[in-house]
């Protein structure tokens, strides 16, 4: 589905990928609904965008508050007569720690953002996309949804559960005009640990590090997969190595991610 003369949701729409996409759809001449908690950045990315209200609206919504989610299509149509696509990018991460020392607050927390907020948001608007021409679901899942990477299993599994639930999605809506794409980003270069409210361990100059994709690469790559209905969007050449390698050898390729993750573990 083509961007222009399209109206979007993007959510996570304050920094990162999301802002990125937010600012490449409008210029690809698309209009935006832009979700965020953070207000000022928010609206930060409207005037990095172009700071009209014709092409982007600004919503300060938590997507784990249900409530608010629903009211959502509402608001998004009565400003711009039309929702074409969601992009469900909002996230985080959780603390660099095994699952031995995570509280259990923190642990639904990450659930309710990355899982059941992508869920709340897709239902909420589906009946709407499944009444226009042509429609698209975009879910922003993970490297870390087919990869276990100690200290972030419970994130992973968020975004593993994204990931089976998009590909439920798409089964389900194969015969509408509704399509369907999963993202699984590697490591992109954005503020995902502050806006988690996580500090990174610090590790030593020596420690194996994969190099970051920029974020508005990473957006340009997600948005040409939604134009082209792709299924599965790779994104960064970390995630199309390990999805290779997940499938060749999963335990070689879990014991590897591992030995790559001992030095932010302790």
């Amino acid at each position: 589905m083509k961007i222009a003369g399209k109206v979007f949701l993007v959510t996570g729409a304050g920094s990162g990928m999301g802002r990125e996409m937010a600012h490449q759809i409008i210029a690809k001449g698309g209009k935006v609904a832009a979700l965020d908690m953070h207000l000022p950045q928010l609206l930060e990315t409207q005037q990095i965008c172009s700071g009209k209200d014709t092409t982007f609206l600004a919503l300060e919504v938590d997507i784990t508050d249900r409530t608010q989610v629903l009211a959502l299509p509402e608001q998004v149509i009565k400003h711009f007569g039309q929702i074409d696509g969601i992009i469900n990018n909002a996230g985080i991460i959780q603390p660099f720690v095994k699952v031995n020392d995570l509280t259990f607050t923190q642990i639904e927390h990450v659930m309710n953002v990355n899982f059941f907020g992508t869920v709340s948001v897709s239902k909420a608007f589906l009946p709407h996309l499944l009444e226009r021409p042509e429609a698209h679901i975009v879910n922003i899942s993970s490297m870390g949804g087919f990869l276990p990477v100690p200290g972030q299993s419970i994130y992973g599994a968020s975004k593993a559960a994204v990931k089976l639930f998009t590909e439920g999605l798409y089964a389900e809506l194969k015969e509408t005009a509704v399509r369907v794409s999963v993202v699984f980003p590697g490591a992109i270069a954005t503020n995902i640990t502050t806006n988690s409210g996580i500090d990174m361990p610090v590790v030593s100059s020596d420690s194996s590090s994969m190099q970051t994709l920029p974020a508005k690469d990473a957006a340009r790559i997600i948005l040409h997969g939604m134009e082209t209905n792709q299924y599965r969007i790779l994104v960064g050449s970390d995630s199309k190595f390990m999805d290779f390698l997940c499938r060749l050898a999963p335990e070689y390729a879990t014991n590897f991610i591992a030995k790559k993750m001992k030095a932010l573990l302790g």
